[in-house]
């Protein structure tokens, strides 16, 4: 399948694997497991508000039948904007890390947003973004204690809070493939630019959301400590081989210089 199977100027795709294939909605990606033409695939976050019809068109052209799971690697609005909409549509079942069920289940918002993290634009207009519980109520379940991941063999779910306390990570050891979700993004976030312009860089999360950069840096510490072969992110280009070994280790150990903004109230 070609590199860019749709681009209109709001989505476009690109592949990292035979069986991994990204969705690029506005400036956030969802991704597709499994290989084409097979049932028993699995989708990883949902995107932006909006895009219903544009997931569903591409898990038609590749996929003979709905999702066996959706993996939610958090439940900030950007990647959950289509799962009622999907869930209505597939009737596929939806899972979570356990300690981001409260903000999935109308139980508990998010703080807010924090744009005096600076950086750009998209920080900055930033409290404008929507910080509210979405509720899925029994249609979302807690990702197995295992480790496994619901229609995905060979996937192990990592926990990498920091952006969100429930946030995950998905990595296939066979292949070193990581989808990092926030924990780590391969473009500058914060700028209207860098997002417009798809600069491939790895990043930490992004700073106007993330509360606790203490446990961001440990998570991604852990990242960095899988020596991920691929990255697909959950904002920017899919990154590989020794560019994203050199640049995730780099981030590790100056974390606090790369990624901790200087000033900002969760800082």
């Amino acid at each position: 399948m070609a590199d860019s199977l749709i681009f209109d100027g709001l989505t476009a795709t690109e592949e990292a694997a035979p069986d991994i294939l990204k969705l690029r909605t506005l400036f956030v990606n969802t991704l597709f497991i499994g290989e084409p033409g097979r049932r028993g695939w699995v989708l990883v976050d949902t995107g932006m508000p909006g895009f219903q019809d544009s997931i569903i068109s591409v898990a038609e052209a590749r996929y003979p039948g709905p999702p066996s799971a959706i993996i939610l690697t958090h439940g900030h609005f950007d990647h959950v904007g289509t799962v009622i909409g999907l869930i209505q549509h597939w009737g596929s079942p939806v899972y979570a890390h356990p300690l981001e069920l409260p903000f999935l289940t109308g139980r508990e918002d998010y703080l807010p947003a924090d744009p005096s993290v600076g950086g750009g634009l998209l920080a900055g207009i930033s409290f404008l973004y929507p910080n509210e519980a979405i509720d899925l109520d029994d249609r979302v379940e807690p990702l197995p204690a295992d480790g496994t991941v619901p229609g995905a063999p060979g996937w192990k779910w990592l926990h990498t809070p920091g952006h969100t306390p429930g946030h995950v990570s998905l990595i296939r050891q066979a292949d070193r493939m990581l989808i990092s979700g926030d924990a780590i993004i391969s473009v500058k976030q914060e700028s209207a630019l860098a997002v417009v312009q798809q600069e491939s860089e790895i990043h930490g999360p992004p700073a106007y959301f993330t509360t606790d950069w203490h446990a961001a840096k440990r998570s991604v510490e852990l990242l960095a400590e899988h020596r991920p072969a691929v990255a697909v992110t959950g904002h920017g280009p899919i990154i590989k081989g020794a560019e994203l070994e050199r640049q995730l280790q780099q981030l590790a150990e100056r974390f606090d210089e790369m990624a901790v903004p200087k000033e900002g109230k969760y800082v």
